[in-house]
């Protein structure tokens, strides 16, 4: 026969017995455990936060502290700037000068003994060029000097011949420095210019050297094209102006 269990449901005990309490526990224990983990996140994102903030204050101290410090150390920043910018001007004075008494020195060897010079001019830059006292080496420093933004000697004269004026130009480039000759003119007296020029001889006050028929008057541009081009004087001025009035602010 089929057993029959005669107790009733609300007093069995065991696997047959029936829930008396429902899902309603099982409930309330996820909503706990929700609100535990909720909690524990609540807290562990104020204590980022709080990090974060105490981060925040402790770089803008730091901030502060390294501005003050930067704005101690300007100063130095600007002598040790100042000191580049005289170093470098020094430099560029040093490099810029130019050994005229070797030049004139070498000038006097290469001479030849069928050359004589009437005028003589030396300049480190077209803007220092200055007539030497005749029209055409005044036109050579408007013409071929102009050209040239280096050194450069113009010179004028004469010499016997146009194979003497070319024997000379072939001598000017032996001297160490020069880079070309440039002709500005060359030419031999003609009837008239040397009657004007016997004439101006006899009362000594003749600005032509042509005394004779074979004589070639020349005027001559000589160039120094690799030596250093020295620094205007307006803006060597202004840099010392400028580092004067920085030394006596620093002082």
């Amino acid at each position: 026969m089929r057993p029959v269990n005669l107790i009733p449901l609300e007093q069995r005990h065991g696997s047959q017995s029936p829930l008396r309490t429902g899902p309603l526990p099982y409930i309330v224990l996820g909503a706990l455990v929700a609100l535990l983990v909720g909690v524990a996140l609540l807290v562990v994102t104020s204590n980022e936060i709080s990090e974060r903030k105490s981060e925040i204050v402790t770089l803008k101290q730091e901030d502060r502290l390294a501005q003050k410090k930067a704005e101690r150390l300007a100063s130095y920043v600007q002598l040790a700037q100042l000191r580049q910018q005289r170093t470098e001007t020094v430099s560029a004075l040093a490099d810029s000068r130019f050994d005229w008494e070797r030049v004139m020195r070498e000038l006097s060897k290469v001479l030849p003994s069928d050359v004589w010079l009437t005028t003589l001019g030396a300049s480190a830059s077209p803007e220092a060029a200055v007539g030497s006292g005749s029209g055409s080496s005044n036109e050579s420093g408007s013409g071929l000097r102009s050209s040239i933004a280096g050194p450069a000697l113009e010179i004028g004269g004469c010499a016997k011949g146009q194979d003497g004026v070319a024997g000379f130009v072939t001598a000017l480039k032996e001297i160490d420095g020069v880079t070309r000759v440039g002709v500005e003119s060359s030419s031999l007296p003609s009837k008239e210019s040397s009657a004007e020029s016997g004439e101006g001889s006899e009362g000594g006050g003749g600005t032509d050297c042509r005394t004779r028929k074979f004589i070639a008057q020349f005027q001559l541009v000589v160039a120094f094209d690799a030596a250093p081009v020295p620094a205007p004087a307006e803006a060597t001025e202004a840099e010392a102006t400028e580092a004067s009035e920085e030394s006596s602010t620093e002082g």
